[in-house]
């Protein structure tokens, strides 16, 4: 091991964290000079240059950014070891990193996220919330939640439930443009459509008897953030495509309306995604267990759901 004092490790992610020598030393009580000899110590340790230094500010190169991310999660991972040893039992501690899609994270999970944290008040949540899918196996997220199929055969995905995206729209709009009855009613209508990963999501399944409609729906409004095309639902500017799980409250509360009863769309699974070969910290898996066991009733209004299972994902 090239490395010969975990202390400059340390270190090193203080600079990284305040973009500061001096500062990172005043944080772990040391002078200036003694954090300098330090790092320059570790990087000729790693015959690599860890940080660009300038007189404004400290900043990590491209190589340091990719080996502080890997030691962060190291010295996590050492810290959970240490807490196992203790008791399977002690309370959990540190961090979770979790990403998740906007309109979830905002209408389901958040009051699911605070019950845990009530629970385990050692643990510090970091939240990303974004409609394009984070990478569990690169970026710095210990648990991803997603939807629809998945193909990698480096992740674990613990199924959480079954969804299908329904069609609906708000009374008002209803009131001024009719009802459509049919699929094929909605290319006389406002649909708001959605982009995931650059590509327009424009064309709408739909299934009945057997027999599958597809429709290339138009609208004057377009996002990549599925929480805006909720709002726009409910304002009244046209007809959303969206999962059950994110409309229950504006379903319940008659700001939406579902449409086309007796059609149905594609399953639309939610997972939650963990690295497969990767140690996962007691406090990631009863996090994802705590969700599991609060969705698991979410999608029983469809056949064949099978929430709660685990799965390796085929390659």
């Amino acid at each position: 091991m090239k490395i010969e004092n975990l202390l400059d490790v340390q270190l090193a992610l203080h600079i990284a964290r305040h973009g500061s020598i001096t500062a990172a030393a005043h944080a772990l009580g040391l002078s200036p000079q003694t954090a300098s000899a330090a790092l320059k110590r570790l990087e000729g340790q790693l015959g690599t240059r860890l940080f660009e230094r300038s007189t404004r500010n400290v900043r990590p190169t491209p190589a340091g950014q990719g080996w502080l991310g890997q030691m962060q999660r190291a010295l996590e991972l050492m810290d959970e070891a240490e807490a196992q040893l203790d008791s399977e039992h002690a309370a959990l501690r540190g961090p979770v990193r979790l990403a998740a899609p906007s309109d979830l994270a905002r209408q389901v999970l958040l009051p699911l996220l605070d019950d845990f944290l009530a629970r385990h008040p050692g643990v510090q949540l970091s939240l990303a919330v974004g409609d394009q899918p984070r990478n569990v196996l690169h970026d710095a997220v210990d648990v991803a939640i997603r939807y629809g199929e998945l193909a990698d055969s480096r992740l674990v995905a613990r199924h959480l439930a079954d969804a299908r995206p329904l069609a609906c729209a708000a009374p008002d709009y209803l009131a001024r443009h009719g009802t459509p009855q049919h699929p094929q009613d909605l290319l006389q209508h406002n649909c708001l459509t959605s982009q995931r990963s650059g590509r327009l999501h424009a064309v709408w399944r739909f299934e009945r008897g057997g027999q599958w409609q597809e429709v290339r729906v138009q609208g004057n409004r377009s996002t990549d953030d599925a929480s805006l095309a909720r709002q726009w639902a409910v304002a009244g500017h046209g007809i959303a495509l969206k999962s059950h799980i994110d409309l229950q409250a504006d379903l319940r509360a008659g700001r939406l309306v579902p449409l086309l009863p007796g059609w149905r769309t594609a399953p639309y699974p939610l997972h939650a995604l963990l690295p497969s070969s990767r140690f996962v910290p007691r406090r990631v898996r009863a996090l994802v267990e705590h969700l599991a066991q609060a969705l698991q009733g979410i999608g029983a209004a469809f056949p064949g759901s099978t929430a709660g299972t685990a799965i390796i994902l085929p390659p």
